[in-house]
């Protein structure tokens, strides 16, 4: 049994002004402060525990990708993460031993490349496979875009965008010398109002 091997691919001080310091800390709270709306960090590489894909799934998607072009694990992680929109990426301890798997069960075959690592290529008899379960492949395939669509509904990124952008512009106007209360009170105007616009959409 030949096995595949994972791939070595890329994973201020305080302020002077006590307005800034109460300004900067309820920046910091809120659904988009630090990670999601849900309160956890990041979208995790756990997603195999959520049950992205049914049993045999995974092994159809993994074929549909190296039919469309021979792939290493790395990319076929990329890939689906791609697919998914970013929100789901399988865990290297799944995607190898299934690509293994895959070799064994002759759907896929080992190609050498010109780098170092080796690719996966599709096998006549995982073409059948693949056209064999088409309606499996397609609702896996389904899966994965509808999950893209969902994270692009509720991408909070270019709101967490926007709130660093403030809170590094507040942060660097109050720290400066010489800040004046006239500039204070202007700079709570300018977020008041800014809040009251959120508010009104």
């Amino acid at each position: 049994m030949r096995h595949f091997h994972r791939d070595h691919g890329d994973d201020h001080g305080r302020g002077r002004h006590h307005i800034l310091h109460s300004m900067m800390h309820a920046m910091r709270g809120g659904p988009f402060g630090h990670g999601g709306p849900d309160g956890k960090r990041g979208r995790g590489r756990d997603g195999e525990r959520r049950r992205m894909f049914e049993s045999g799934e995974l092994r159809l998607v993994l074929l549909k990708l190296i039919s469309e072009q021979p792939r290493h694990g790395y990319d076929l992680i990329r890939e689906i993460e791609g697919l998914s929109g970013g929100a789901y990426a399988p865990s290297p301890g799944v995607v190898y031993p299934t690509m293994t798997l895959l070799i064994d069960m002759g759907l896929a075959e080992e190609q050498q490349s010109d780098g170092a690592r080796k690719l996966l290529g599709i096998t006549p008899d995982g073409i059948v496979h693949l056209q064999d379960n088409a309606q499996a492949l397609e609702v896996a395939m389904a899966r994965l875009t509808a999950l893209a669509k969902v994270t692009e509904r509720t991408d909070a990124g270019p709101v967490r965008r926007a709130i660093h952008n403030l809170r590094s512009a507040i942060h660097d106007r109050l720290s400066q010398d010489g800040v004046s209360r006239d500039t204070q009170l202007e700079v709570a105007r300018i977020l008041d109002e800014a809040a009251s616009k959120i508010e009104r959409l």
